[in-house]
């Protein structure tokens, strides 16, 4: 159970004390408020648990307090920190590299916001064709009933079956298996013995078979029911039935959907192959949104090209005093804080399961830059992963500005630069594991060189 010393209300400082999470041992630290103050250390120090286990887990803790108990089981929490206490703690967002669990459906334009703007823009000054209807800016959406394209409900993408991927090998006759994807034991004869009953020739090679049989064989949606008589074995005696025939189409779709084998299912996707889906060619809407054009382009032409591109297309729309100039200048607004933390290479279709964990959390940086909280405390988890060095300045720039805004940064950090334009450091030590978990320094970067067990000052 935490305790809580009183401290003056205009106390600048979040007060830590014994903190035991993970291999902290009992510290005590006083980190400023309304400052960029650094983590440092070796990796495995503690400094992650003393940021984000400690420090942002007490922070949640305490948000949840205020929640119903229902509304609690509905949010992922990180549980209680290990510690004495902790005063002076405003509330707390995470910008850490760990990500949720991934989805096509999530792009770089959800993340950020920008494609609801985007939609908003075709929605309310998009050139529509000649007796078209006004949209909604939900019928710009691939992710609603409204917008989604209705032959691959919005993901752009279809699994399909084609002859080649049912049938690998063409120089095999039926009987031999050249339906590779039917199944194997007595259900795959079954088949082979029905298409014999039905006349059709299973031991001529696959390549040689009329293509109007090849055709029907893999892809007919037909059922006949057939007798079928077995051949008699020497040594038992098999009466004639009835078999009912399905295509190789029919089931691997049957199982892929209905099956509750794993290894089934996994052995009938191998027969399937994903391209674009031919109703919306890939761009995941239905006809009427890609009808609506905005300087010169479909929404999803736009949504494809690279921020910096889609920055420069938007910028002449923004002079003037409508409703188009004011949501371009919007989106260009945004746009220039991503490409200056050097992302204006990302699509805003790019789905976000492809993007490296540093490039998401500076997309969630820039976010944050247009929420306008105000005395909140950033933790963020190494933002400069990944990041050109060119582009570091813009990085730093978008942290002062944050800062600026009244709040408070406590950043987990390797990258020198960071650390040399920190305000404060807390490095955690000396080594990983069991031999860290100690404070070796908490003030101004300067007096990082007088501390004779520190990694990092050698650095600054």
């Amino acid at each position: 159970m935490l305790t809580r010393t009183a401290h003056p209300a205009h106390d600048p400082f979040v007060r830590v004390r014994g903190a035991r999470e993970h291999n902290l041992r009992g510290v005590d630290v006083d980190i400023p408020r309304d400052a960029l103050v650094v983590f440092a250390g070796v990796s495995g120090s503690g400094k992650s648990s003393l940021a984000f286990g400690t420090v942002y887990a007490e922070a949640q803790r305490r948000y949840f307090e205020s929640v119903a108990p229902y509304a609690r089981r509905l949010i992922h929490q990180v549980g209680a920190p290990k510690v004495g206490e902790i005063t002076g703690l405003p509330p707390a967002v995470a910008l850490e590299q760990r990500r949720s669990a991934p989805t096509s459906r999530s792009s770089v334009g959800t993340v950020t916001t920008l494609s609801n703007s985007l939609r908003m823009l075709f929605s309310r000054a998009g050139s529509y064709p000649d007796g078209a209807a006004r949209l909604d800016s939900d019928a710009f959406s691939p992710n609603t009933p409204a917008g989604a394209c209705p032959e691959c409900h919005g993901l752009g993408r279809v699994h399909r079956v084609t002859e080649e991927s049912l049938v690998p090998d063409p120089s095999l006759s039926v009987r031999e298996g050249a339906v590779a994807a039917w199944p194997g034991a007595w259900q795959g004869k079954n088949l082979r013995d029905i298409l014999a009953a039905l006349g059709h020739d299973v031991d001529r090679p696959w390549r040689e078979l009329p293509a109007e049989d090849r055709e029907w064989i893999l892809f007919t949606d037909e059922q006949p029911v057939v007798t079928v008589h077995p051949v008699r074995d020497a040594d038992r005696i098999q009466r004639p039935y009835k078999g009912t025939y399905m295509s190789a189409k029919r089931y691997v779709l049957h199982t892929v959907a209905e099956s509750k084998s794993a290894p089934l299912r996994a052995r009938a996707e191998r027969h399937m192959v994903t391209g674009p889906c031919p109703g919306c060619d890939g761009r995941r809407l239905r006809p009427e949104a890609l009808a609506v054009t905005f300087a010169g382009h479909d929404i999803a032409a736009l949504a494809a090209m690279p921020l910096s591109g889609l920055a420069a297309t938007l910028g002449p729309a923004r002079e003037g005093d409508g409703v188009a100039a004011t949501l371009a200048a919007d989106l260009v607004a945004r746009i220039e804080v991503l490409t200056e933390l050097g992302l204006g290479y990302l699509g805003m279709d790019r789905p976000t399961p492809t993007l490296s964990s540093g490039e998401l959390q500076r997309l969630r940086l820039a976010t944050q830059l247009r929420s306008g909280l105000f005395g909140v405390v950033y933790v963020l988890d190494e933002p400069s992963a990944g990041l050109h060095p060119a582009d570091g300045a813009a990085l730093l720039t978008v942290l002062d500005r944050l800062k600026a805004a009244g709040n408070s940064l406590f950043v987990v950090e390797h990258h020198m630069d960071v650390v040399r334009r920190a305000d404060w450091i807390v490095e955690v030590g000396p080594h990983a594991g069991e031999h860290g978990g100690r404070i070796l320094y908490s003030g101004p970067v300067a007096g990082l060189a007088d501390v004779a067990d520190s990694a990092t000052r050698r650095f600054v």
